[in-house]
């Protein structure tokens, strides 16, 4: 069984605010919390994310060491040649 006199208030029925607006209750220590994100405003869980990768992992590695087929040879690789002359 817990201590006395050593743990924290608790209330069950904690109130969360978001943008002012009540979200939900929940169990904590304070009895009222204010957060910016939760899961009903967060991208992730409201499915708006947008992942926005223009150039993928192994496009940029070819491209820096100058492994892509046709156009351009790596700028970054010429670059760094002339520089060793």
């Amino acid at each position: 069984m817990a201590k006395a006199d050593i743990h924290p208030q608790w209330y069950p029925e904690a109130k969360v605010y978001c943008n002012g607006e009540l979200v939900m209750t929940v169990g904590s220590t304070k009895p009222e919390l204010h957060v910016d994100v939760w899961s009903g405003n967060h991208p992730f869980f409201t499915g708006t994310q947008k992942i926005i990768d223009t150039e993928g992992r192994v496009e940029r590695f070819l491209r820096k060491y100058g492994m892509m087929e046709g156009g351009d040879q790596g700028a970054e690789t010429k670059s760094k040649q002339s520089k060793k002359r």
